[in-house]
């Protein structure tokens, strides 16, 4: 199928899916005519990349998993557990985790600022 079909059937714009296979998430044949040409997997493929993207994962880390995903994804994906998709998933959850601590510590940081402003804590006149 062409990219315009593609696009209409998942609801992904055709930038996007371009964007998808450049990262190595969705083959394509080229056409003689230089049109990528797309198997019928393929919208299982796109819906898979997106249900990933949605849990947070970037294409990096997607195109290490997509592997392991399997059956047609409606809300969470259902996943082969290969050799290191557990250790990949859980450096993410660890990371994910990192960040929020490393937030939390902002917040605390930016919150204490407002308490010792002559405004009052929330910025508001006092």
């Amino acid at each position: 199928m062409l990219i315009g079909e593609l696009s209409r059937r998942t609801g992904v714009k055709a930038r996007l899916l371009r964007y998808y296979e450049a990262q190595g998430l969705l083959d394509a044949r080229r056409e003689p005519n230089g049109y990528r040409d797309y198997d019928e997997d393929a919208v299982v493929t796109v819906s898979r990349v997106r249900a990933l993207l949605e849990a947070g994962l970037s294409t990096e880390v997607i195109r290490s998993v997509l592997p392991c995903v399997r059956g047609e994804v409606r809300g969470a994906p259902e996943f082969d557990w290969c050799a290191d998709l557990r250790g990949i998933l859980q450096g993410e959850v660890t990371a994910m985790d990192e960040h929020i601590e490393s937030l939390r510590r902002t917040r605390t940081t930016l919150t204490g600022y407002l308490a010792r402003s002559p405004a009052g804590p929330a910025g508001s006149p006092g």
